[in-house]
């Protein structure tokens, strides 16, 4: 069997969109590295957000904060940050304009002082079904008790920042930030239609795929990736086979290779068994 490396989105991919792993995709990750492939998960997420069910089953590596970060084995191949004045800029910015948001560091996630509740609002206004409250509490709920408010943010190991719904458009945020900063809408749906991520110019997914693999001897031809959201469109179309789930963005579909069921319709498990990885 050809040996791959494959590279996992986390939200609306291994994990599902209350941020639980599906079993299948659990024992299809476990199976596909038993058969001699290389796994690395491939997140808009910071090290900080990936608790133990999310790391448990076992990877090669990460990519986080959306390329930013890179880690083969325990050993760091890149870590980028923000510069303090880019962090400050953001955070008076969105103080000013009444937008809520956290900034992403390995060492954790510091949130302005209103995005515990906002957050809460988001994810859970209006479920009353006991069953997925019950598995939002066990998929997002780490994620909101992990944020560190009432701390200073002004920060200089910042990798990424996220903000939620709030009056201000995408568009003003891109205007305020563009040059130096990247910003795309959110990969998480449920924080709202104005919401989104920044990340650092000229830092992707793909950019990231391209150091691990040429650090690691890979050939492109032996890369796959699965993925949903904005910023994994440049991913799947770096790898040579690039897989979008049931549920991802129209743009995303457009440009895969193939197309497999959501989380919770075993799309990893699916589509590993397609591609003949396990």
């Amino acid at each position: 069997m050809k040996r791959r490396a494959i590279f996992l989105d986390v939200d609306g991919t291994y994990v599902n969109d209350r941020g639980v792993v599906p079993a299948s995709a659990r024992a299809a990750v476990a199976a596909a590295r038993a058969n001699g492939h290389l796994v690395f998960l491939c997140t808009g997420r910071s090290l900080a957000e990936l608790w133990d069910d999310i790391m448990s089953v076992g990877f090669d590596g990460v990519i986080a904060a959306a390329g930013g970060y890179v880690d083969v084995g325990g050993q760091v191949l890149l870590q980028r940050h923000f510069a303090l004045e880019d962090v400050r800029h953001v955070v008076d910015f969105f103080d000013a304009n009444g937008v809520e948001y956290y900034l992403e560091a390995n060492a954790g996630l510091f949130g302005s002082p209103g995005v515990k509740p906002r957050l809460r609002q988001l994810l859970y206004g209006g479920i009353t079904d006991e069953d997925v409250l019950a598995e939002l509490e066990r998929g997002l709920g780490p994620f909101i008790d992990s944020l560190i408010d009432g701390q200073d943010v002004l920060r200089d190991d910042i990798n990424k920042v996220s903000f939620l719904d709030s009056a201000v458009t995408l568009d003003t945020i891109r205007a305020e930030f563009g040059g130096r900063l990247h910003v795309i809408a959110t990969t998480v749906p449920q924080f709202g239609p104005h919401s989104g991520e920044i990340s650092l110019a000229g830092i992707t997914k793909s950019t990231a795929i391209e150091l691990l693999i040429t650090h690691e001897g890979i050939d492109r031809a032996d890369t796959v990736a699965f993925g949903d959201g904005h910023n994994d469109l440049d991913m799947l179309q770096y790898v040579a086979v690039g897989i979008a789930m049931g549920n991802a963005d129209p743009a995303l579909v457009a440009v895969a290779d193939g197309v497999t069921g959501t989380a919770d319709e075993d799309g990893i498990a699916t589509g590993f068994a397609e591609l003949g990885l396990i």
